[in-house]
């Protein structure tokens, strides 16, 4: 990876600062407080419109993959559930987990879930999911695993809770890319100065804390990669080139 060879001065608008704040919330700090005010605003500005759209649509289409008839499925951080729209089958049960109240509610009220038998589960940072073992077919994760820190005991849990055989679907971010990183820059990073007093070096490494490159190698270890693929260019699955992985993952049988 790029950022590997690049001075700390130039890491740091890309990626933020971690060297100096680390990965782990710091949930007393008057940015983070802000954040946890604001960060509805800033998916509604970021995410749902313009080329924000386009990116995270681009990680749905694996979904297309994936037959959901008659499965129990589980989404983790399911924000408002646009990949309904490449569904195969309908699932038996829906499962909505997230640790925000405000976007856990967002995503029961979607139009698309009419018909499926859906809960919420409101859950906490590093808490056991609130689910028996070996009871889900299907876990869609849409960049969401970027969020979760330490990775390793949640990817635990979701090995937990998967049946044999189960699926893990979803995409990231290539967080610790160079595309991303830049594409942040001219993006986000100004939402940020331009409508809060936070500053993005904190917030970045704590909503951020996991590199794309260290996500896939803890799936690797834990689930069997059936297919990883990048975009915006899959011919060139170099993680600086691109701005999605989209993956897809099964448990052992």
């Amino acid at each position: 990876m790029i950022r590997e060879w690049l001075p700390h001065a130039l890491r740091v608008p890309l990626w933020g600062d971690r060297e100096r704040w680390g990965a782990s919330v710091r949930t007393d700090d008057p940015c983070w407080r802000e954040w946890e005010r604001t960060y509805l605003n800033f998916y509604a500005a970021n995410q749902r419109t313009g080329i924000g759209t386009r990116v995270n649509d681009a990680g749905y289409r694996v979904m297309s993959l994936v037959d959901l008839s008659g499965k129990r499925v589980l989404e983790i951080g399911p924000g408002d559930i646009r990949h309904t729209a490449y569904w195969k089958g309908k699932p038996r049960e829906y499962l909505l987990a997230d640790i925000h109240v405000g976007m856990l509610e967002q995503a029961a009220r979607n139009p698309a879930l009419g018909g499926v038998p859906t809960r919420t589960l409101l859950i906490e940072r590093g808490a056991p999911l609130p689910i028996e073992s070996a009871s889900v077919d299907v876990v869609v994760s849409f960049y969401s695993l970027e969020h979760l820190y330490p990775l390793e005991p949640h990817l635990l849990e979701l090995r937990r809770v998967l049946a044999a055989g189960g699926t893990l679907v979803g995409a990231i971010p290539t967080e610790g890319g160079l595309a991303w990183g830049a594409g942040r820059l001219l993006t986000s990073r100004r939402w940020f100065k331009k409508h809060t007093s936070i500053d993005p070096d904190k917030i970045i490494c704590w909503e951020h804390p996991n590199y794309a490159d260290t996500i896939l190698a803890a799936l690797d270890s834990h689930l069997v990669r059936c297919r990883v693929g990048t975009w915006p260019l899959p011919w060139l699955p170099w993680l600086d080139a691109n701005l999605i992985v989209r993956l897809l993952y099964r448990k052992p049988d």
